[in-house]
């Protein structure tokens, strides 16, 4: 969609369950070898008592939403504010949803807040995002 197609209120999602392969694959990908992500005894001794997965893992889904649904593919990341609000497990569906909540008329941009929630409807991640749509 382009600027002028997208309505204050527009809404899209992607639900992902996250297999212990994506937390493997994304330290890798990113170097982060956090022994709370990647070694079970150690994430055992620690404050979540289990392995859980990269913030940025979980994050990374606002731009599965924004890129390929809502505005889709074309779109330009401008920027990204999170807040990371609970852990998120081996297991665990997420659903990462962006609604449209302001038209940045000047440049033709548009800000969305963005979700991931968890298979109970808990909010793990909460922020805002401000893309360039398609032409």
């Amino acid at each position: 969609m382009n600027y002028d197609e997208i309505s204050i209120g527009d809404s899209a999602s992607f639900a992902k369950t996250l297999t212990e392969s994506d937390i493997y694959l994304f330290a890798g990908i990113t170097g982060d070898l956090n022994p709370a992500h990647v070694n079970a005894v150690a994430a055992g001794e620690g404050m979540f008592k289990q392995r859980i997965a990269h913030g940025m893992l979980s994050a990374s889904f606002i731009s599965t939403v924004l890129a390929m649904h809502l505005p889709g593919p074309g779109t330009i990341y401008v920027s990204q504010e999170v807040q990371f609000r609970a852990p998120v497990f081996i297991g665990d569906t997420l659903t990462a949803r962006a609604e449209a909540v302001e038209k940045l008329e000047q440049r033709r941009w548009v800000k969305f807040h963005t979700t991931v929630t968890n298979q109970d409807g808990k909010v793990v991640v909460d922020g805002h995002a401000v893309v360039i749509p398609p032409k």
